[in-house]
């Protein structure tokens, strides 16, 4: 039973290190197991939208460090067919998650819209409270110069 387990946990430990969405790998030094990961990823639905995350991974621990950044840009077209199939609830949506921890810790990317700024809101958030925090980091893309743009003055009249 300790040996399956044994297994099972070093297994998913690697698969943890197996992305294909890295794009960068910042050693915190010689006497670290730590790494900052930087991870591409292209909005599903808004695929003029790439973001880059940023986060801690400690190969040697059962959970990496809450900490996170986020930065989207608009790097395609964003058209109104697009917007009109996402979620424009005042949560939004997950559109990522990533698990960093063996048990329920998840790193979330959430798109929220803003309607009456017509901006696009990525929320980057952990799924655990560590030191009294849910630690977060938030990113907009505006729709201003877009096809997808509607100007919110015109809808007043």
């Amino acid at each position: 039973m300790f040996r399956k387990a044994t297994f099972v946990l070093l297994a998913s430990s690697l698969l943890w290190g197996c992305d294909n969405n890295e794009v960068g790998d910042v050693s915190l030094g010689m006497f670290t197991t730590k790494d900052i990961k930087i991870e591409s990823l292209d909005d599903p639905q808004v695929t003029g939208v790439t973001c880059h995350i940023s986060s801690i991974e400690a190969d040697l621990d059962f959970a990496d460090p809450s900490d996170s950044s986020i930065s989207c840009r608009q790097t395609g077209e964003i058209t109104p067919e697009m917007i009109a199939g996402i979620d424009k609830s005042a949560s939004g949506e997950v559109v990522f998650k990533k698990s960093k921890s063996i048990l329920f810790k998840t790193l979330k990317i959430r798109r929220i819209f803003d309607e009456d700024d017509q901006t696009l809101i990525y929320l980057s958030y952990s799924t655990k409270e560590t030191q009294g925090s849910y630690k977060h980091a938030m990113s907009t893309v505006p729709l201003w110069g877009t096809k997808a743009y509607v100007d919110p003055a015109k809808d007043e009249k």
